[in-house]
C-alpha cells in the first residue's frame, strides 16, 4: 500500500514546484519589460535587479564623452557597463528604498540566485562618434535619433552643434541651417542696439532697477572659475540677460537666470578657444566671433527658458509644484529618509528651490555641468519632469548620511554639499538611477503607493 504522507509530499512538492515556475516566469517577464523600456534611450549597461543596499561601483560607469577627443586608436576599446539596480517594492511599512549594488548582477530572490543577462556593452567611443557623425551628415536631420545619442552624453566638439539643433535654434534641414544662424544673429544685434544700447534717460524706472541688479549679478556668477570675472565676459552676460528680461516681461530678470547662460557662453566659445576654461582668454578671440556667440547664447537660452516659462514668473509656481514633486518621490523611494527629513521639520524648498532654478549649476563643479547638459537637452519638452527623478538621485546619494544629521545639520550639509571632487563617475551614476526611476514609475504613479 502507498503511504499516504508520501503522496502528500509529493503533491506540496510538486505546488512549491509549479509556484516557483511561476514566480521565475513572472520575474522573467517584469525584466523583458524593463528591458524594453530601456532599450528605447541607447542606454548603457547591464540590468541587475537586487535586494542589496551598497553603494554603485564606479568603476564599471563609462568614462565620459564630453571631454575627450577621438582618433583611430579608440577603436575596439570597449567603454566598461554601467549596473543598474531596483529594489524590490515593499510596502510603505517597511523601507521602500531603491539602491544600488556593486557586487553582483543577480537578483536575489528568496534563496534563489538569478543571473540576469547581459543587455549589450556599449558601443565604442569611435562607433559612437561614427554614429554622431552620420546623423549631423543628414541632409535632413531625425531630431529624436539625435536626442538618442545626446542623452549618454555628446563628444566636446560636437557639442555646439549639438546644443543648437537639440534647442531647435539651428533648423534639422542642413542647407537653411546656416542662412537660420546668419538671420538670427542679426535680429539679436537689433534687439541689443534697441533695447541695451541705449541711455538710462529712455528706460523706465523698472529696467533701470533690473539693469542694476543684472550688473550686480553678472560678477557674482560662477566665482570660482576666474574667466568669468573677465570684464568682456561680464559685459557679454549682462547685455544676454537684460535682453532677454525686457523682451519676456512676463517674468522679467529672475536671480538665477544668469547662471544658466554660463554653459552656453562656454561651449559655444569652444568653438575658438582651446584649453582649459580658467586659461581662456577674452582678447584671443575677434570681437565679431564673440558676437556670434553672445547672439547663440541669447537664443538658446530663450529656447531653453520657454519650456519652463513658469518656473520664473511671479512666485515661480513652476519651481513650487516641482519642489513638491521632489518631496513625493522621495518619500515613496526613500521613506526612512524622507521620515526623519520631516520630524526633524527640514523642508524641501529650503534647499530644493536653488536647484530647479539654477538647474544643479551651484551644487556641483563647473566642469560637469556641460556633460549634466547634454542630458537636460536631449530630454526637450519632458526636461522638467525628468528634473524631479534627477534631483531625487542627487539627494539620495546622500540618504544614509542624512539620517544621522539633525535639522541644522542637515540644513548646513544640503547647502555645502560634498561635491567639489566628484567627476564624471558620479554624475553618471545619478543620471543612470535617476533614468531608472523615471522609466519605473513616471507613468505608473500607483506602483509606488502605499
Amino acid at each position: 500500500m502507498r503511504n499516504p504522507r508520501g503522496g502528500e509530499e509529493d503533491r506540496n512538492r510538486e505546488t512549491a514546484s509549479s509556484s516557483s515556475s511561476n514566480l521565475d516566469s513572472r520575474f522573467s517577464q517584469t525584466l523583458r519589460n524593463i528591458q524594453g523600456l530601456l532599450k528605447g534611450r541607447s542606454f548603457p549597461g547591464k540590468v541587475s535587479i537586487t535586494r542589496c543596499s551598497d553603494p554603485l561601483d564606479p568603476s564599471f560607469l563609462p568614462s565620459p564623452l564630453g571631454d575627450r577627443r577621438f582618433s583611430d586608436s579608440d577603436a575596439g576599446q570597449v567603454r566598461q557597463t554601467d549596473r543598474l539596480t531596483e529594489d524590490k517594492p515593499q510596502n510603505r511599512s517597511g523601507s521602500n528604498t531603491v539602491s544600488f549594488s556593486d557586487h553582483t548582477n543577480t537578483m536575489n530572490m528568496g534563496s534563489k540566485n538569478i543571473t540576469i543577462p547581459n543587455m549589450g556593452a556599449r558601443a565604442t567611443d569611435s562607433a559612437r562618434l561614427m554614429k554622431f557623425t552620420k546623423e549631423l551628415s543628414e541632409p535632413t536631420l531625425v531630431i529624436e535619433k539625435l536626442r538618442e545619442l545626446a542623452w549618454s552624453g555628446v563628444p566636446q566638439y560636437l557639442r555646439p552643434t549639438v546644443w543648437r539643433l537639440l534647442l531647435g535654434y539651428a533648423p534639422s534641414n542642413s542647407d537653411r541651417r546656416e542662412a537660420v544662424l546668419r538671420r538670427k544673429r542679426a535680429e539679436y544685434l537689433d534687439c541689443v542696439a534697441l533695447h541695451y544700447d541705449i541711455p538710462d534717460t529712455e528706460r523706465t524706472e523698472e529696467e533701470i532697477n533690473m539693469l542694476r541688479q543684472i550688473s550686480l549679478d553678472c560678477p557674482r556668477t560662477v566665482p570660482d572659475v576666474s574667466f568669468f570675472q573677465q570684464e568682456e565676459v561680464q559685459k557679454s552676460l549682462e547685455r544676454i540677460l537684460y535682453t532677454w528680461a525686457i523682451r519676456h516681461p512676463a517674468s522679467g530678470y529672475v536671480q538665477g537666470i544668469n547662471d544658466l547662460a554660463t554653459p552656453f557662453l562656454v561651449v559655444f566659445l569652444s568653438e575658438y578657444l582651446e584649453g582649459y576654461v580658467e586659461t581662456w582668454s577674452m582678447t584671443d578671440l575677434p570681437p565679431e566671433k564673440m558676437l556670434d556667440i553672445e547672439a547663440d547664447c541669447y537664443w538658446c537660452l530663450t529656447k531653453l527658458l520657454d519650456g519652463m516659462q513658469d518656473h520664473y514668473t511671479f512666485a515661480q509656481p513652476g519651481i513650487q509644484r516641482l519642489v513638491f514633486k521632489l518631496k513625493e518621490l522621495v518619500g515613496r523611494i526613500d521613506e526612512p529618509c524622507s521620515k526623519h527629513m520631516e520630524d526633524q521639520g527640514l523642508e524641501f524648498l529650503q534647499f530644493a528651490f536653488r536647484w530647479f532654478n539654477c538647474l544643479l549649476i551651484r551644487e556641483i563643479p563647473f566642469d560637469l555641468v556641460t556633460r549634466l547638459w547634454d542630458t537636460y537637452l536631449a530630454e526637450g519638452d519632458a526636461l522638467p519632469d525628468f528634473l524631479v527623478y534627477i534631483y531625487a538621485s542627487f539627494l539620495l546619494t546622500w540618504s544614509d548620511t542624512l539620517q544621522k544629521l539633525d535639522f541644522q545639520e542637515m540644513v548646513m550639509f544640503l547647502q555645502h554639499l560634498p561635491t567639489h571632487n566628484w567627476n564624471h563617475l558620479q554624475l553618471e551614476t545619478v543620471l543612470s538611477r535617476a533614468y531608472m526611476w523615471y522609466t519605473m514609475f513616471n507613468d505608473s504613479p500607483r506602483h509606488l503607493a502605499c
